[in-house]
This record gives C-alpha cells, structure tokens and sequence, in this order.
C-alpha cells in the first residue's frame, strides 16, 4: 500500500467509515487493510521494492470492485501512479475501478483527477 499520509488515526476512521458506507450497500468480501479484515493483494513492481496495495477491494453482483480513498497528500505524484496503476489493472481483469472521498478532499480530488485526465467522478461518502 502506498500508505502516504494514511497513518494517522483520523485517516483510519475515514476508511472505516468507507468500509460502513460500502457494507451498507450490499458489498461482500471486503478486503482492506485494516484491522478486523483481511488485507487485500499487492502488486510488486519488477525491479524494485515498490508495492501497491488497493484500499478496499470488495464484491458486489459477482464484480469486483477496487476502492481507493481520496486524502489530501504531501506526495500527490505518487498517488497519481498508483491510480493509473489500478485504473489499468481493473481494465485488464475486468474489475470496477473508484475512488472515494470525503468532506475537505474534494477539490484536491477533483484536480487530482483531471491532472491525469482519469475520468472518474469521486463517490462522496
């Protein structure tokens, strides 16, 4: 995971709130990397020591689906690579792709987003 700015504890509560938000829309399976569930697989980039690892990966109707949270970052270069990253693998295999995001998060999502011209619209939870 690219863990970033995620450390802290109001960070934790915002994506245990995701995962609340998500349960209560029918997903199953929830994988997430936190306590209480099990922490979903991780993509290691040949060559070197990077891994990345979805924030919630989840099910729903047979589909899979990869969430990511949306938190303000000192480090916004590298998330943009990890969601081009998971933007491409949810292609290739066929999964559900979205990015989540809460009050205060929303314009560095936006302009996130359109840096990379990802033409997602960020589920507000």
């Amino acid at each position: 995971m690219i863990t970033l700015d995620k450390d802290t504890d109001k960070n934790t509560q915002i994506l245990e709130q995701a995962i609340g938000y998500l349960e209560d829309r029918g997903f199953e399976n929830i994988k997430a990397d936190t306590e209480g569930f099990e922490s979903p697989k991780s993509y290691i980039k040949k060559g070197s020591e990077v891994s990345i690892t979805p924030d919630i990966v989840a099910e729903r109707d047979g589909e899979k689906h990869i969430f990511e949270l949306s938190l303000k970052s000192k480090k916004p270069r590298l998330l943009k690579s990890k969601w081009l990253f998971l933007d491409v693998l949810s292609s290739m295999k066929n999964f559900k792709f979205k990015i989540m995001t809460t009050r205060g998060h929303y314009k560095f999502t936006d302009e996130t987003l359109s840096s990379i011209s990802l033409d997602k619209k960020p589920m507000k939870i």
